[in-house]
């Protein structure tokens, strides 16, 4: 059996039933299905916007407290179970070794960082990217000109004031994030 297939609920293996499960299917249909979620989220109404940013940011806060505290523990004690076990003589660390091979590794990175200059073809890639960065710029500020001289000079109205796309989910999100991050704290 690969490792990229599964058993079945009754034990069989995938080649024994026609219901096999791959990995990579199941990881293309949570995408889609994230992608389902999510699309267009910025178009959708400030409502909608507002419950699933403050939702996914809780949730995701949430998490983040509870999976680093795991982390930081494991992290943590591995260091100090290290230190022990060096201390006690069951591990011999040879710092002269680890360090000299630092040493080496940092003077490698210096020396490929300063002797290498950037190629001409990263160079020319720098400044297309720059000057078309300018061009949709120039192209933005002339759309809302162009917008705000139609709606003074044909709708004799100012612009009324809207979000732009995905700041309410942003917001949201983040004020989901630091609840979810407080609960993380006081339910511990």
């Amino acid at each position: 059996m690969s490792s990229s297939s599964v058993r079945n609920r009754s034990g069989a293996s995938s080649a024994d039933s026609d219901e096999t499960l791959n990995i990579d299917d199941v990881s293309a249909e949570a995408k889609n299905l994230i992608d389902k979620v999510i699309k267009d989220v910025g178009k959708s109404s400030a409502s909608k916007q507002l419950l699933i940013g403050g939702a996914s940011g809780w949730m995701t806060g949430y998490l983040m407290m509870k999976v680093g505290k795991v982390a930081a523990l494991a992290v943590g004690g591995g260091i100090i179970l290290l230190q022990v076990a060096n201390h006690s003589g069951y591990v011999k660390i040879n710092w002269d070794k680890v360090f000299k091979q630092a040493e080496e590794v940092g003077s490698r990175i210096e020396q490929q960082s300063t002797s290498k200059g950037p190629k001409f073809l990263d160079k020319v890639e720098r400044l297309v990217d720059r000057k078309l960065d300018k061009a949709e710029e120039l192209l933005k500020k002339k759309e809302r000109k162009a917008k705000k001289w139609f709606y003074r000079t044909v709708l004799d109205e100012e612009e009324p004031f809207m979000f732009d796309e995905i700041h309410v989910f942003l917001a949201s999100f983040m004020a989901g994030f630091a609840l979810g991050m407080a609960f993380g704290l006081v339910l511990r």
